[in-house]
């Protein structure tokens, strides 16, 4: 997939991640349905192992795409100062096929399966330029929280 730097969305506009465990760079594309992201896996990152990345990186990765499709929402105005809290309910499905090096950029693309208001299901792919590297199904929680 070629990245377009006039169509990347800066991903903390959707999501609260900070480093060290934000696990996507940027949005590719964005709609009420679905979402494709990008990440640059560095040497650095608290996911990599022996130059990999490892598994419960690239799960995480899957779970934050998927979150921006339902934490958009919360994060329509990037001046407010708005705080939500959001996990994994569940994982119904996960396949992974191979594990990315260091230097790499994956992209995931998620599709929403169905949502009841802050609930979610959600399909995930992450692929390594044509390699599929994981498949998953994951049920995902967001809301906003008041002080």
């Amino acid at each position: 997939m070629e990245i377009k730097e006039e169509n990347i969305i800066n991903i903390h506009n959707f999501l609260p991640h900070r480093k060290p465990m934000l696990m996507t760079d940027y949005i590719l594309e964005l709609t009420k349905e679905k979402v494709i992201t990008s990440f640059e896996i560095k040497e650095d990152n608290i996911f990599v192992d022996k130059g990999l990345f490892v598994e419960a990186g690239l799960i995480e990765n899957s779970a934050q795409t998927c979150s921006s499709i339902l934490g958009q929402s919360f994060f329509e105005n990037p001046e407010a100062d708005t705080k939500v809290i959001g996990f994994i309910t569940n994982i119904k499905k996960i396949e992974i096929f191979s594990l990315p090096k260091v230097g790499s950029t994956i992209i995931s693309r998620a599709s929403l399966i169905s949502q009841f208001e802050n609930i979610c299901q959600i399909f995930c792919e992450t692929f390594l330029e044509d390699e599929l590297l994981l498949r998953s199904e994951i049920n995902l929680f967001i809301q906003e929280v008041t002080p």
